[in-house]
């Protein structure tokens, strides 16, 4: 009979202060764009198919299944997928903390895979997402006991340290309010819709959301549609009318009223404008080249 007892000493290291404030699984589909954006937060990437571009800094990286893409706060980032192999990927929102490296002392992102240990992450993911969509007694419990884990193991492959972050920046509310319209802004979403996820009062919304961010929830969401919009005026020959649709607008003509608000041009005017800066830049590679 082989009997190993090994001892466990009592850990001296605190429960990290942070919030877990969304987990999301998302999937590249088609006239899909990710919009450059900025969080106040740590975002955590988990590729689990597909290949692609992350962007950040002037930079591009290329990633693939099993890359792990941890995104320090205020870093203006978005990814890029490639049509025959669509980008899916676990998202983690994690309020309260920082990576920093002995070896970067101004870290953005950081990138490593995890094909080797693929599946202890893989268990942990979606045990974490088990948690929070069946949402069973104690799961935000469970769920912040998840993230420890994942965060000490992926300090363990890579010389990281954690440091905490102000946790006052914006509320959890709110996080969600503009993670949730990055995500469903082609869908019909009104105030009563965004008051009703997260159950509290549409003018106290309305209010917080303005003195927070600057400008209204639905003012937010119609700026989230313009920039994808402009995306597809620029690189695709779609109609005015399949624009407005594509990116969640009631209506041709309120798309076309928005557009020219915030961008002082017509969709029309905006996308020729781009097309001939675009058509003169190819020119001028034309006659470079020769």
């Amino acid at each position: 009979m082989s009997n190993d007892i090994y001892e466990v000493p009592q850990s001296h290291r605190d429960h990290f202060q942070v919030k877990l404030l969304y987990v999301t699984k998302s999937k590249y589909d088609k006239d899909w764009h990710s919009i450059t954006h900025t969080h106040h937060f740590t975002e955590i990437l988990y590729i689990l198919k597909g290949k692609g571009t992350f962007i950040f800094s002037n930079k591009e990286v290329h990633v693939t299944e099993h890359d792990l893409i941890v995104v320090n706060p205020h870093v203006e980032h978005t990814e890029k997928s490639t049509t025959d192999l669509p980008l899916e990927y676990i998202a983690l929102g994690i309020q309260g903390l920082a990576f920093t490296s002995p070896d970067d002392s101004n870290l953005q992102v950081t990138f490593c895979n995890y094909k080797q240990e693929q599946e202890s992450y893989l268990f942990y993911l979606h045990q974490l997402i088990e948690e929070v969509e069946k949402q069973h007694e104690g799961y935000e419990l469970i769920a912040h006991n998840i993230l420890e884990i994942l965060l000490l193991k992926i300090m363990r492959k890579k010389a990281f340290t954690l440091e905490e972050t102000s946790t006052q920046i914006m509320s959890k509310n709110l996080v969600f309010i503009k993670n949730y319209i990055k995500q469903h802004f082609r869908e019909a979403i009104n105030l009563d819709t965004l008051a009703e996820i997260i159950h509290i009062n549409k003018y106290y919304l309305a209010h917080s959301f303005k003195k927070s961010v600057g400008i209204s929830p639905i003012e937010y969401l119609i700026q989230t549609r313009i920039r994808e919009s402009k995306i597809l005026l620029e690189t695709t020959n779609y109609s005015i009318s399949d624009i407005s649709t594509i990116t969640g607008f009631s209506s041709q003509s309120f798309f076309s009223q928005s557009f020219k608000r915030v961008t002082k041009l017509s969709p029309s005017q905006y996308r020729k404008i781009k097309s001939s800066k675009k058509n003169s830049s190819n020119v001028i590679q034309s006659i470079i080249e020769k």
